[in-house]
């Protein structure tokens, strides 16, 4: 064989393997990123009297630029269920001015947010009141609850109150609404060993279609699949965040293809040009089994899996989630990152603005 002709059968074969180049649980960190975002705190502006709490839930509503909140009460684990009358899931105009808010009573510790391609907002609820001591009420948590726009209760995803023996959910941590209205929930807020870990697939009308995935750290197992999206090849990517790692499938749960580059990712979101924004809130001084990646936001393609931008966390040696968990981006590219704590609430992140 000729050297040209070899250089074609290697450049054809390098065609054929799947897209796992990155795909190394031992590669080295992605840290040496450019950063053209300036970093803006207090854009959202809170009623008077009320101060933010936790939050790891953060969404973008159809006119590509009103935000989504939902807050933990003003505080983190179990403050809504002790305040049953704050209303925590909050919608905020583009100049960061609350326009409308609801939910009191319903969530037990709001975690993961979706609007849907009618504008409904979706809410898992990754704990529930049988994790909390001294409380003798009714059972709920561990569901995933559509409100209308306007807040009307429309639609209970689980069993009220935790979900056992294979029936959804328990510590649900993300819903996602696919364009042809399909919901996929992300069940297991715990990576510890034998603990419930799966996704679930719904139709339209809360029928279950379908479960796969538990416990575990090989391909198309999950310890904690923390943050769900969809890319435009209608691509299910999870942020398997136990593994350090994401997990692609199709929408029938079959593996396409695993991703360390992004890092230790609590959320992910996708917007409608394919940029992928990977929220790390749990590297460095908070995880340090995770070697030498820095916490931050990864921005990069979830076409190509290149990773392009970092936005690292300002405060590297604090211990929480000082920088984002959950992240959205609107149609102007500026990124909003939701805090867990110690700081909490929701920071903005503007591209060329010094």
């Amino acid at each position: 064989m000729s050297k040209q002709s070899k250089i074609k059968s290697v450049c054809f074969a390098l065609l054929l393997v799947p897209a796992l180049v990155f795909a190394q649980a031992d590669m080295p960190p992605v840290n040496d990123l450019p950063n053209p975002y300036a970093t803006q705190a207090g854009f959202f502006k809170m009623p008077a009297g009320r101060e933010w709490g936790s939050s790891s839930t953060v969404e973008i509503d159809l006119d590509g630029e009103s935000i989504w909140i939902a807050e933990r009460c003003g505080g983190n684990i179990n403050a809504c269920v002790n305040n049953p009358d704050v209303n925590m899931i909050m919608k905020f105009d583009k100049d960061g001015t609350m326009v409308r808010s609801f939910g009191a009573g319903y969530i037990a510790w709001p975690h993961g947010i979706e609007v849907d391609p009618d504008g409904n907002v979706w809410i898992a609820d990754a704990r529930g009141t049988d994790q909390m001591q001294d409380y003798d009420g009714e059972p709920y948590g561990h569901q995933v609850h559509k409100f209308s726009p306007t807040g009307v209760l429309l639609m209970s995803i689980g069993v009220k109150g935790g979900g056992s023996n294979g029936e959804c959910c328990y510590t649900p941590n993300d819903v996602l609404v696919a364009p042809d209205g399909s919901i996929f929930i992300g069940e297991g807020h715990s990576s510890a060993e034998g603990s419930p870990n799966a996704i679930y697939k719904y139709d339209a009308d809360g029928n279950l279609l379908m479960k796969f995935g538990e416990w575990g750290m090989g391909d198309g197992q999950f310890r904690q699949p923390h943050g769900l999206a969809m890319d435009s090849k209608g691509r299910l990517f999870v942020a398997d965040r136990g593994n350090d790692r994401i997990q692609i499938f199709d929408q029938q749960g079959n593996l396409l293809d695993i991703w360390y580059q992004f890092s230790r990712n609590s959320g992910v979101f996708i917007d409608e040009h394919d940029v992928l924004y990977a929220a790390d809130s749990e590297s460095g001084s908070v995880n340090p089994d995770h070697g030498d990646w820095l916490r931050g936001i990864r921005i990069g393609s979830a076409i190509t899996g290149e990773v392009e931008f970092l936005i690292p966390d300002p405060q590297p040696d604090c211990r929480g989630t000082c920088t984002a968990e959950g992240v959205v981006a609107d149609k102007h590219g500026n990124i909003f990152g939701a805090e867990v704590g110690p700081v909490g609430g929701v920071k903005r992140y503007v591209r060329g603005v010094n």
